[in-house]
């Protein structure tokens, strides 16, 4: 039961990633349609910025899962099982402290934008606190991921950024390791 909310939860984030993705679409493409009126849309460059933040932090935990971010895997792939299982648990420490600590610092940054009643700087204010939302809240799911895989590791299970590689490869789907 568990395993299945820690999923959605992920899908939840990458669909999540996904519409921040879509808005940037939509604002462009209002953007083309009311130049063609000889109309503006106000504020469209800073929300363009903060969809991408968006697209950005809520895609990390999915991407983490399915092994599509930047790993380096050569010195791993050369160690016996249980030195890659202490290698891995290692890394993913190491992972948690630091996506531990950028979540804290990014929902402190946040809070304060709240505190303050910070707004952008464009021509439309803004709230900022609420794109940057999207820091922490990103941040914290990667975390979550990150631990998710260290308690897989430390059962003795391969994690499931391994197994996901592994099938792209044994498909023949090298894309991910370019």
């Amino acid at each position: 039961m568990l395993r299945r909310a820690l999923d959605a939860l992920y899908a939840m984030s990458a669909g999540l990633a996904a519409l921040s993705l879509f808005g940037i679409f939509a604002v462009m493409m209002a953007q083309m349609v009311l130049r063609q009126f000889e109309l503006q849309f106000s504020g469209s460059d800073d929300l363009s910025a903060y969809l991408c933040v968006g697209t950005t932090f809520f895609a990390l935990a999915a991407t983490f899962k399915r092994g599509e971010l930047i790993r380096v895997g050569m010195a791993l792939d050369r160690l016996g099982p249980a030195s890659r299982r202490v290698a891995e648990l290692a890394a993913l420490t190491l992972a948690a402290l630091v996506v531990g600590y950028i979540t804290w610092w990014t929902a402190q940054d946040m809070l304060f934008s709240y505190e303050i009643e910070e707004v952008a700087q464009g021509t439309v204010p803004y709230p900022l606190w609420i794109p940057k939302l999207a820091m922490p809240i990103g941040a914290g799911l990667l975390l979550v991921a990150v631990i998710d895989e260290w308690v897989a590791v430390l059962a003795g299970r391969i994690p499931a950024y391994v197994r996901a590689a592994e099938e792209r490869a044994a498909r023949g789907d090298f894309s991910a390791e370019v």
